[in-house]
């Protein structure tokens, strides 16, 4: 006896769940390709950053905090007329900075300290002024290397 459906009726196809990736992998080649061909054309931007030999004109007042050799501290206004350095206690720089400043913050403070003074001294008047609200802190350079 024959089923109603017969043979052929009862098997349906079945869907391919695979994707083909052979398709994909030649996009993929043919990109590769087309990126390793024009990567050596693109120009990459060129960054021109300052040196310290040809720095931008020095501002027309400057405080400078001197740290010698003792590590004792030492301030100096320069601009139209330049001070002689006038001693001052660490715990005294922020105020004295301040006052120098005349509420003027953008006033830079400079901090010029000798070879032989040691880093944490240095760092101290820095972290000083920098707590104490003073903007705009640097570090003197010797010009010209060495």
């Amino acid at each position: 006896m024959a089923s109603p459906m017969g043979r052929s009726g009862g098997r349906r196809r079945r869907s391919m769940n695979e994707i083909n990736m052979v398709p994909f992998i030649d996009v993929m080649l043919v990109l590769l390709i087309i990126f390793m061909v024009t990567a050596p054309l693109i120009t990459t931007g060129v960054v021109d950053l300052p040196s310290v030999g040809r720095a931008a004109q020095r501002a027309p007042q400057v405080l400078e905090v001197i740290v010698g050799t003792d590590e004792k501290l030492r301030l100096r206004s320069m601009g139209e007329k330049t001070e002689e350095p006038v001693p001052v206690a660490l715990g005294q720089l922020a105020l004295r900075v301040r006052q120098a400043q005349a509420g003027n913050e953008d006033v830079p403070v400079v901090i010029s300290a000798d070879r032989s003074v040691r880093y944490e001294s240095v760092v101290r008047v820095m972290d000083t002024l920098q707590r104490a609200g003073v903007k705009r802190v640097g570090l003197s350079v010797k010009q010209g290397g060495s």
